[in-house]
């Protein structure tokens, strides 16, 4: 066994290189975080062969002391944290002081830099071998520039590893779109190879942000965004949200900032894919741009090497502010939300009295707000007992739709005709100067499956059990709450062999698990028994039932498996009770059924995740006909 040695600079150098310095994108990223932490208003990046043959930072920032400038290629040496309350409180993007001398010790790296109080620049130079840094006078504005040249040219085994150019500039060009995200107020220019590809001016008005997200994320994105803005407990969360209609096969436009920094965090992810829940079709990923400011102290930035990640001190109150700004918005949506950004996507002739996505307020967060209302069309349709007009579908009524289904006796979704009456309902466009409502005025049935609406857009196409499905849906979950959630004893309790980390975890979450509709009791080390389960789930597997909610609480805290069981339960018994496809509507019928769609929660999708209703604009129909050309 050899001997405990020191090991020598370079060499300790080169292995913090290797969780820094990933490829030419984690050398622009440190370099970029620098440069903005310095107060830099535009920040300037050049690279050559995709960042291996050149990057070159230029910022306008305070820019370094030349006394200081050795001292800042060395390890652990920063000016942004000095004590442990610093570290304990980080406002900053980088405070390692790490990076610099990790990047110098596998690069050809010099330093030009000048403060306001000097006349002149000064450079330093290092490269890989010797470390040594050699000091000599330079010109350069206020500000400074950072060269680093053949990365990795003293690490074969690592320049082994890269990709192509195009890949790794993709990777440069992520990056630099991320920093552009977060700082509105600086101004970004990226050349590659003495091309251009992205010159970003600072953005300091509502417009001009939109316009950097339009710029950096797509016209499409931020047409069918929805701007948020939402403050509680001391966090504030705000930014841009796509509608569930323009989800993506891929997380690639998915971007969350937290206090300036970009992070990738499991707890955010989940509250998110829980706002999205009940609105995404299979596989698909919502986008979105969000920003979330909390107080430094509560958040820890120090828990990973490329400080991609954090840990909240209260990561529950996080989570469920998450969720539920989102949700909260995502509920909101209502049809023109969507119409705004089909027919700015539009070509040719948009209608009037539609405007485009772009500067629409923002959802502010207000408690008792979006709330359903009651419309005719839902009395006629979605139970055995149809409800008369205009009033709510009572809890009594969704359990005794849950019991038909249970007996086996089935769904009267055909209701009599006596039975079914409608409030007189506008059914013709109206004049010039009235309001419009948002889906129109429906004209035809199509198929005995679709709606056919015409509004000042174009023409509006609404799959009516898709519709009204989302209608019933929304209208049970509103009933189960005013209810609340109802708890069956079970007669033979269910016995389970879990691991003594689970069974612990059932016994401390007791109450949690009871606010749930379960009972769950620690009969052993190893051992639980179940006594009681919500009464809508009494036909689910009670085992995997718990299996999953325990799960849950390891992975996030908390467990949400009840109430999705729940929703799924009662998005089948909303699918049942629905208007199918063939049975004839009349006029009033179909414009009851839009006007309902306008007034109901996520009413753009079914409860499956796909669309209710499409548009086609009035643009789109010429191009068939080729009009106007």
């Amino acid at each position: 066994m050899p001997h405990i040695q020191l090991l020598s600079p370079r060499l300790a150098n080169q292995i913090a290189a290797g969780e820094v310095v990933e490829r030419p994108a984690s050398v622009v990223k440190e370099l970029v975080e620098n440069a903005l932490d310095a107060g830099a208003c535009r920040v300037d990046i050049e690279l050559e062969q995709g960042g291996v043959k050149l990057i070159r930072v230029r910022d306008d920032g305070s820019g370094i002391h030349e006394a200081d400038l050795p001292l800042a290629l060395s390890r652990h040496a920063t000016s942004k944290i000095l004590t442990l309350d610093d570290l304990e409180a980080v406002g900053t993007l980088g405070f390692r002081g790490e990076a610099l001398a990790s990047i110098s010790s596998v690069s050809r790296l010099s330093l030009t830099s000048r403060t306001a109080e000097q006349e002149a620049a000064s450079r330093v130079e290092v490269e890989g071998r010797d470390m040594d840094a050699k000091i000599s006078p330079a010109a350069h504005p206020v500000g400074t520039t950072v060269e680093v040249r053949d990365l990795f040219f003293n690490t074969p085994a690592r320049r082994k590893f890269l990709r192509t150019e195009k890949t790794e500039f993709n990777h440069v060009d992520e990056c630099i779109r991320r920093q552009a995200l977060s700082r509105f107020d600086a101004g970004f220019t990226l050349r590659h190879n003495q091309r251009v590809v992205q010159s970003l001016r600072p953005a300091e008005s509502d417009i001009d942000k939109e316009r950097r997200i339009s710029a950096l994320c797509g016209q499409q994105f931020i047409d069918n965004a929805v701007v948020i803005e939402a403050e509680a407990s001391g966090l504030r969360l705000w930014g841009w949200v796509a509608l569930p209609t323009f989800s993506r096969s891929q997380a690639d436009l998915q971007y969350f900032f937290v206090n300036g920094r970009v992070i990738r965090d499991k707890l955010v992810a989940h509250a998110v894919r829980q706002a999205y829940r009940d609105v995404l079709y299979n596989n698909r990923h919502p986008a979105f741009v969000l920003y979330l400011e909390v107080d430094p102290a509560t958040v820890d930035v120090n828990v990973h090497p490329t400080k991609h990640e954090v840990r909240f001190r209260d990561g529950r109150l996080v989570h469920d502010f998450i969720f539920r700004t989102l949700h909260r918005a995502l509920a909101d949506v209502r049809p023109d939300d969507h119409l705004r950004g089909a027919v700015a996507q539009s070509f040719g002739r948009e209608p009037e009295n539609v405007q485009s996505g772009v500067g629409q307020p923002p959802f502010q967060s207000q408690p008792g707000q979006g709330g359903i209302q009651p419309s005719p069309f839902s009395s006629g349709f979605g139970s055995s007992a149809p409800t008369p007009p205009q009033q709510e579908w009572k809890a009594s009524d969704q359990m005794a739709f849950y019991n038909s289904l249970n007996s086996g006796g089935g769904v009267a979704v055909e209701p009599q005709a006596d039975r079914f009456s409608t409030p007189p309902v506008a059914t013709t466009p109206p004049q010039d100067g009235e309001e419009e409502p948002p889906l129109g005025y429906a004209i035809a049935q199509l198929h005995g499956i679709y709606i056919l609406a015409q509004s000042r857009s174009g023409m509006i196409v609404v799959d009516m059990h898709a519709a009204h499905e989302r209608i019933t849906y929304e209208r049970m979950k509103r009933a189960l709450v005013e209810q609340d959630l109802k708890s069956q004893p079970l007669l033979v309790p269910v016995s389970l062999a879990v691991s003594q980390k689970e069974a612990a975890l059932a016994e401390s979450h007791g109450e949690e698990l009871q606010q749930l509709g379960l009972q769950i009791e620690r009969i052993g080390p190893e051992t639980l028994a179940v006594r009681q389960i919500p009464a809508l789930l009494r036909g689910a597997d009670t085992e995997q039932l718990v299996r999953d909610v325990l799960a849950d609480l390891i992975e996030n805290g908390q467990s949400d498996r009840v109430e999705a069981v729940t929703h799924e339960l009662l998005g089948t018994m909303a699918c049942h009770g629905s208007v199918r496809a063939n049975r004839q509507l009349t006029i009033p019928e179909m414009n009851s059924l839009l006007r309902d769609m306008e007034a109901t929660e996520r009413s753009g999708q079914c409860n499956h995740g796909r669309p209710t209703w499409t548009l086609v604009t009035l643009s789109e129909l010429d191009k068939l006909f080729l009009r106007g050309r």
